[in-house]
């Protein structure tokens, strides 16, 4: 059975806690740790409780019908494999990012698209392991991230119920309930009328565990509609500007985003209240006038 409470360091997920905010860097720093080093600051300063990057070993993770398709990059005219290992960071890149982390001091994590992508990431102390979409329902990556004994956030994009069964299956078997599932579309924006945000409390109730959002939208409204619905983790991408290259900065968060974006989750979940119905003192005071009780 999924765990009703999870802890990621000292923060407790659970119904009603406030969600869990991951500012997802990705590989928007285009493969400059300087960026990345910005987004880290921005993250910490609007308040979010974790960034996040990917990890690959592009020989193994990019598929053979694209290594070879010519990209225009900000290095040229490069086949899609090189370009992939240009954005990659290694151990240097890491060891500063956990270092500066540490000092914010703010969590960080990554999505391992691999096995050795995930071995390299369980040399570090991270909080989570996340789940990306295209990982789903690789049982060996899944596998080895549920013997880390570490929670897992798992994405739910590209996938029907039906291979959703089976992925919570799986975790149910071998990671001791130890797992967030995030409702997600994998299209990057998003469009508004694919969304399918009651797909939230849906899966809370096939799959009784702790539901997130991971959102590619590019506003803000459809994640602040996600927190309503009761996902307990958000997830966005963030941008230092729109405009910078790559195909993930669309769909991201400016820094003034993230800071109204953390606002209005706040916002939204005064407005829900407590579901009891009370009588505010203010309210009692237009009833005595109204009602001269």
């Amino acid at each position: 059975m999924a765990k009703q409470e999870i802890v990621i360091g000292d923060y407790v997920i659970n119904e009603s806690s406030f969600p869990y905010v991951i500012a997802e860097i990705g590989i928007n720093h285009n493969g400059n740790l300087q960026i990345a080093k910005k987004l880290i600051d921005a993250a910490n300063a609007c308040g979010w409780d974790c960034v996040k990057f990917q990890k690959r070993e592009p020989d193994i993770a990019v598929p053979e019908g694209q290594k070879n398709i010519i990209r225009d990059t900000p290095w040229g005219k490069i086949t899609y494999l090189e370009y992939k290992k240009k954005v990659e960071f290694g151990r240097t890149e890491y060891n500063y990012i956990d270092a500066y982390c540490r000092e914010k001091p703010i969590a960080w994590t990554a999505s391992p698209w691999d096995i050795p992508s995930l071995e390299f990431l369980l040399s570090y102390d991270l909080p989570f392991i996340k789940i990306a979409s295209a990982g789903n329902a690789n049982q060996e990556l899944l596998k080895r991230a549920c013997e880390s004994g570490k929670t897992l956030m798992v994405s739910t994009g590209m996938s029907v119920l039906e291979e959703m069964d089976k992925t919570v299956e799986f975790l149910e078997k071998h990671s001791n309930g130890n797992y967030i599932l995030l409702h997600t579309n994998s299209v990057y924006p998003t469009p508004v009328e694919e969304l399918n945000l009651n797909m939230i409390p849906a899966l809370r109730k096939r799959y009784h565990c702790l539901v997130g959002y991971s959102g590619h939208e590019s506003n803000l409204e459809p994640t602040v509609v996600a927190v309503s619905l009761g996902a307990k983790v958000i997830e966005r991408h963030i941008t230092l500007d729109h405009n910078m290259w790559g195909t993930d900065q669309a769909s991201s968060l400016s820094v003034t985003a993230m800071a109204m974006l953390h606002g209005r989750m706040k916002e939204v979940l005064v407005m829900l209240g407590s579901g009891e119905k009370t009588i505010t003192a203010r309210e009692k005071e237009v009833r005595k006038k109204l009602r001269g009780e």
